[in-house]
């Protein structure tokens, strides 16, 4: 199974070291938005399973943005998976993990990103396999030197971090060995997403996807 991060280095995302996470309150919003974004070098877009307009999002999404790798995020159920599943997500990521949601992300043939904060959870993740990871919330649970300190313990371990980072931050996160990308709302402003100022949002997308250099 492809993973979440490798699907952040493919040909369609090469220069997207950035997941924009993205809340959506108005499905007419999902494509304009996800065009925005595209346009500015960010395909791989998380939508967060947070609204009720969040499913119907990403299967818009799919179906007309077909340059967008669009996925589900804060997914914390079973039937979330499901859900997520059928309206189209390409990916799944999570906010934490327990047996059964892994279970069910990896029974979805979905490729899915599971949520730690611990290096016990990540002990306990690699030992079912699971190499790819999202650190959440990334500043609060120690940030850029916690996961320096993993690297070296835990190689295998790789991380998208999230939670709390923005444009200054993120390149440290990026040179890190064991980051491969990190998500981000910055490229979201509120009142751009309020006045639905899409041209804002793709300079804002276009500034974050510079940050590939960032990366070693």
């Amino acid at each position: 199974m492809t993973s979440v991060l490798d699907l952040a280095s493919t040909a369609a995302a090469s220069a997207a070291p950035v997941v924009p996470v993205v809340v959506i309150e108005d499905v007419a919003d999902a494509v304009p938005l996800a065009r925005a974004l595209v346009a500015g070098g960010l395909p791989l877009i998380e939508v967060t399973l947070r609204t009720p307009a969040a499913l119907d999002a990403i299967r818009a999404i799919g179906e007309e943005v077909p340059e967008a790798v669009v996925g589900a995020g804060t997914v914390v159920s079973t039937a979330g998976v499901a859900n997520a599943a059928a309206a189209g997500a390409r990916f799944l990521v999570s906010p934490g993990w327990t047996g059964g949601l892994i279970d069910a992300m990896r029974g979805s043939g979905v490729p899915f990103l599971p949520g730690v904060s611990t290096t016990s959870e990540v002990v306990a993740l690699l030992e079912r396999g699971v190499t790819d990871l999202k650190f959440f919330p990334a500043e609060a649970a120690g940030g850029v030197p916690y996961l320096r300190s993993l690297a070296g313990p835990l190689p295998q371990a790789r991380f998208c971090p999230t939670g709390g980072i923005s444009l200054a931050s993120a390149p440290s996160y990026l040179a890190l060995p064991n980051v491969a990308c990190v998500g981000g709302t910055w490229m979201l402003p509120a009142d751009a997403l309020a006045a639905r100022d899409w041209a804002r949002v793709e300079s804002l997308a276009r500034e974050a996807a510079g940050l590939a250099g960032a990366r070693p």
